[in-house]
């Protein structure tokens, strides 16, 4: 990755079982990937929703360019995400089903130097399912810290 510039939805890994994950290009103003590229974006309470046959995401909270003046972006607005037609056309069928859900988990430049982001169909996972997410970090933690110790 380009820049090594990396926003993560922490909250949604937590929160969602991830079921097909896509890459999405997104539409943007010329400040507001200046401020992606500074890292001042914030992907917590976003969603994608469908207007049309369109593929929109709302709550991507890009800060103002510092260096923006009259130009600068509205921070909250809602940005068309780009798929192509037959994935669009697959999520669009898929998220009629209860419970599903499109949600953002990673904002990144790539390679080319666009800003692309990695969105999930979801299904919102149970307290039952989060207590056992907790226990399989805690076990995979518990054997990295026995790994170094071995090692180092």
């Amino acid at each position: 990755m380009k820049g090594n510039i990396v926003i993560k939805n922490k909250r949604a890994e937590f929160d969602y079982e991830f079921l097909e994950r896509y890459t999405a290009g997104i539409v943007l103003f010329g400040t507001e990937i200046k401020s992606i590229r500074a890292g001042k974006a914030s992907l917590v309470d976003s969603y994608c929703y469908f207007v049309g046959e369109e593929l929109y995401i709302r709550g991507l909270h890009i800060s103002e360019y510092w260096w923006g003046n009259l130009n600068n972006h509205d921070p909250k607005r809602e940005r068309k995400l780009l798929l192509t037609r037959k994935e669009l056309n697959k999520l669009h069928k898929k998220i009629k089903e209860k419970g599903l859900t499109i949600i953002a988990s990673k904002l990144y430049i790539a390679e080319n130097g666009y800003a692309k982001l990695l969105i999930g169909l979801a299904r919102g996972k149970k307290s039952y399912d989060k207590r056992e997410s907790i226990k399989e970090k805690d076990i995979k933690r518990d054997l990295k810290r026995a790994e170094r110790n071995f090692n180092g």
